[in-house]
């Protein structure tokens, strides 16, 4: 009989505690659906158009009003000040989001009438000088003597989208009338020579300033390989064109990315006005370390090299630099292999050990080889500087230049032969 009465109490408070679980279940959920969120939607409010504007007043007003009808406290949605005066769009789901502006068009800004919307290049639009880091230094006048100009830009390069985006800034101190110089500058991705972007000239100053920015389509492989030349031309009273200096920047020791634009000036330089020689032409600087005996040689570009047309040649070339002494060979080294340009930069630096006691009876030959399959290339084109034991002329000329200024680099052109 106990057993019996002591299951039958088991069951009731078993059962007692089932039935108020189930009620707390059942409150909760209650709660949930009956009970409303603390902000509330506003109903009955006028659909503004574009031409209409909302103020906090107005937003206040409908927000209390609509709380006296319903009975409920709710918070009322106050607009915040900074969007005051602005145009709002209704969309189907209660929300609203600013309404689209017309796109800015900068002033002045329209596309130039050459190569340079052809291949992959465009103009862009204008700088905001605000993204650009500019070195702090007397940048502006600190011209070396015979300086015939200086240009700033701005160079980076969008991955996702395989664009190099260059910034055209300044050119300052060119070499003519302010009242007559109207200067424009010319953009080539070298060794593409067919087409260019173009800035807009610039009236009645030799310091004009450009803030442009210009697009080339390139791909990641290939960006490396190419260099920039900036070309500034003069537009006389005829509409002759004049070319007043350029510059190189090859890009292939350049880090780019698209984050923090970090401004770059260059001095310009006279294009060499020399007819090209049979065998073509090279830039290359030298200087001499006589507290380290060190000889530098900085192999710039070369021009013009008579590629040779045949199976198994492809149109590149690189350069090998040799040292010599008392015309026993002593160490080589080579430049990279550029190709698919007659005219290739190379922008690279080949030093060799040297004792000063050496410099009367050491030179230094350059030559120029077509890359070809195999071992067998092809010699374009030599040139050998040194003292008067191995030179004569401009070669003589860079040998005696470099040791009256030690520690600089000396560049010059040189015309290249074929001699045995």
């Amino acid at each position: 009989m106990s057993v019996q009465v002591v299951a039958v109490a088991g069951g009731v408070i078993g059962g007692v505690l089932f039935l108020l679980l189930v009620g707390v279940c059942i409150y909760i959920l209650w709660k949930k659906v009956c009970i409303g969120p603390p902000y509330e939607e506003l109903h009955n409010v006028a659909t503004p158009t574009h031409t209409d504007t909302i103020t906090a007043d107005q937003m206040m007003t409908s927000s209390v009003g609509h709380n006296k009808d319903n009975g409920n406290k709710g918070v009322p949605f106050i607009l915040p000040p900074k969007f005051h005066g602005r145009d709002w769009v209704d969309l189907q789901n209660g929300e609203r989001i600013q309404a689209d502006s017309e796109p800015y068009i900068a002033p002045g800004i329209l596309p130039r009438s050459s190569f340079c919307s052809m291949g992959g290049a465009y103009v862009l639009g204008s700088i905001n000088p605000d993204l650009y880091k500019y070195p702090d230094d007397n940048e502006e006048t600190d011209f070396p003597k015979g300086n015939i100009g200086r240009i700033w830009f701005a160079v980076e390069y969008e991955h996702e989208t395989e664009r190099l985006v260059v910034s055209l800034i300044k050119v300052r101190n060119l070499q003519l009338n302010s009242d007559s110089c109207n200067p424009f500058v010319k953009i080539h991705l070298l060794p593409d020579e067919r087409r260019y972007l173009q800035s807009k000239a610039k009236r009645k100053t030799a310091n004009p300033h450009f803030d442009e920015n210009f697009v080339f389509q390139v791909s990641s492989k290939t960006v490396h390989h190419r260099t920039l030349r900036f070309s500034i031309y003069h537009v006389d009273k005829i509409k002759k064109h004049h070319l007043l200096g350029q510059v190189l920047f090859p890009l292939k020791n350049e880090n780019l990315t698209d984050d923090g634009k970090l401004v770059i000036w260059r001095d310009l330089e006279v294009e060499n006005m020399e007819p090209p020689s049979e065998y073509g032409d090279i830039q290359f600087s030298l200087s001499y370390n006589d507290y380290l005996g060190r000889m530098t040689v900085v192999v710039l570009r070369a021009k013009g090299l008579p590629f040779q047309v045949e199976p198994g040649k492809s149109r590149s070339a690189f350069i090998k630099v040799s040292l010599m002494n008392h015309n026993k060979f002593i160490k080589s080294k080579k430049t990279a292999v550029v190709c698919g340009s007659p005219n290739p930069v190379y922008n690279e630096t080949l030093s060799f050990k040297l004792e000063q006691n050496e410099l009367d009876t050491a030179s230094l030959s350059l030559c120029v080889f077509q890359s070809s399959e195999g071992d067998k290339n092809h010699l374009l084109g030599r040139v050998v500087v040194g003292p008067f034991m191995y030179a004569r002329g401009r070669e003589l000329e860079h040998w005696n230049e470099m040791l009256n200024k030690p520690k600089e680099l000396v560049k010059r052109w040189h015309a290249l032969c074929i001699s045995t």
